[in-house]
């Protein structure tokens, strides 16, 4: 299956999270509220965005486990 821009963008918002959230949880360092400041507007905004991001590769995997299931 190709992927289009939109994939493109989710899949880095996803690995962006994801190392942040490791980092987190390994050395107790929030990058993203390092660059942006903690509470910030702009650290707000790519939490928000890595939300979406999950929730846009949800439906989308949802999508092609239908697509790959065999006609009954």
């Amino acid at each position: 299956m190709k992927m289009n821009a939109l994939d493109w963008i989710s899949m880095i918002l996803l690995v962006i999270g994801g190392l942040n959230w490791g980092l987190v949880g390994f050395f107790e360092y929030d990058l993203v509220a390092e660059i942006f400041g903690a509470g910030s507007t702009g650290a707000k905004i790519v939490y928000d965005l890595v939300g979406i991001a999950a929730l846009y590769s949800i439906f989308g995997a949802a999508k092609m486990g239908r697509k790959s299931q065999p006609a009954m």
